[in-house]
Parts: structure tokens; C-alpha cells; sequence
């Protein structure tokens, strides 16, 4: 039944015909909004949040009207990459939620690939931004083959990173180590912000 909502949804999107609203039940189902905190000044260097403004202006002026953009934020923990996604949802207008990978990601064939697709088609419809932490985890690195296991694993990933790509909207993966990314997700990001530890 889910599957076919979401085809009569991008059908009806392709068609130009209003969609059918799409609750926040579906996000909230495997993402949890973040309250934006009361502005602060925030603990960011002054390169940073030129780069934020960037982003911004970026998202704004990207070829369609929602701006589809995939950002990676890197650094350790408690280095404030939550702040700035937060920043940059108040910034451009829209609500944040963060992915819980815990309800993304299952140990079922297939369940992975569903739950992202779900995920992004809601987060599409509501045209809120969504930030992947810890996206490793999900996007990590495609591994040597040495079984069936590896295989399937990396056509996972795959997938994964060609659902992330028609995304239309804003996406931060957010992760402790940037080399724990795959390759081909790199090259898919648009903006790249370090946050050196304090």
C-alpha cells in the first residue's frame, strides 16, 4: 500500500497535479525534528560561518526552487556541526530533522533501501532539511569482495548513494571521519565544512 501511495505521489508530481499532503507521521516515523535553540552567538570561527552563508546562498540559487544540495559537515564530536545544520535550517526557512539510522538501517533485505525511500520522499513532500548523523553508517565506504555478504553490501550502498542523488531537497551528512565515506559520495557533495576540534 506504502509503495503505492508513493508512486500515485510522484506521478501526480510529474503530472503537475497537487500531490496528496503528506503527513509528518512518515518522518517522524524514522527522523525526529530538532527544535531550533534560541539565537545564540555561535561557537564557530569567523571562516565558518562565511562558508555556512555560502551554503545558504547556495541551497537558495540551486536549479530548482527547493535546491537540491548534499553538504558534509566533518569533524569530532561536540564540534558544533549540529549547531550549524540548525543555522542553516533557520536560515533558509525550513524545519531539521535529524535521520535516525537505528530505524533506517535493518537486517532485512531490501528494508534499508525501503526505509530510505520513504524517508526521502517525506522529507521531498514536506521540503524540510534532513541531516544523516553519523552517515557513515549508512554511506560508508564500499568494501573488497569476499563473499556474498560484501556483494550485497556494496549494491546496498550503491543505491543508497543514487537515492541520496535524486534527492530533491537538502541533505547533511554529517560524520567524525571523512574518509569513512565512500568515494562516489564525495564526488555526489556540493559543499564540504570542517569542524576542527575546539
Amino acid at each position: 500500500m506504502k509503495a503505492l501511495k508513493q508512486f500515485l505521489m510522484r506521478l501526480a508530481r510529474f503530472l503537475g497535479l497537487s500531490a496528496p499532503p503528506v503527513t509528518l507521521d512518515q518522518l517522524a516515523d524514522l527522523a525526529g525534528k530538532i527544535e531550533p535553540r534560541a539565537k545564540v552567538e555561535i561557537p564557530l570561527a569567523e571562516p565558518q560561518k562565511l562558508i555556512l552563508k555560502d551554503i545558504a546562498a547556495g541551497c537558495r540559487s540551486s536549479g530548482s526552487q527547493r535546491g537540491e544540495t548534499i553538504v558534509l559537515f566533518t569533524g569530532l564530536q561536540g564540534t558544533g556541526k549540529t549547531i550549524a545544520a540548525e543555522i542553516l535550517a533557520r536560515d533558509l526557512g525550513r524545519d531539521l530533522y535529524r535521520v535516525d539510522s537505528q530505524r533506517v538501517i535493518s537486517k532485512y533485505i531490501g528494508e534499508t533501501e525501503k526505509n530510505l525511500n520513504r524517508l526521502l520522499t517525506a522529507a521531498e513532500e514536506a521540503n524540510v532539511i534532513l541531516l544523516f548523523d553519523e552517515a557513515d553508517a549508512l554511506f560508508g565506504k564500499r568494501s573488497e569482495i569476499k563473499d556474498a555478504h560484501d556483494r550485497y553490501a556494496n549494491i546496498e550502498i550503491g543505491y543508497l548513494l543514487q537515492q541520496l542523488e535524486g534527492f530533491k531537497g537538502v541533505a547533511i551528512l554529517a560524520t567524525n571521519d571523512e574518509d569513512n565515506t565512500d568515494v562516489s559520495l564525495r564526488r555526489r557533495i556540493r559543499f564540504v565544512m570542517k569542524f576542527p576540534p575546539g
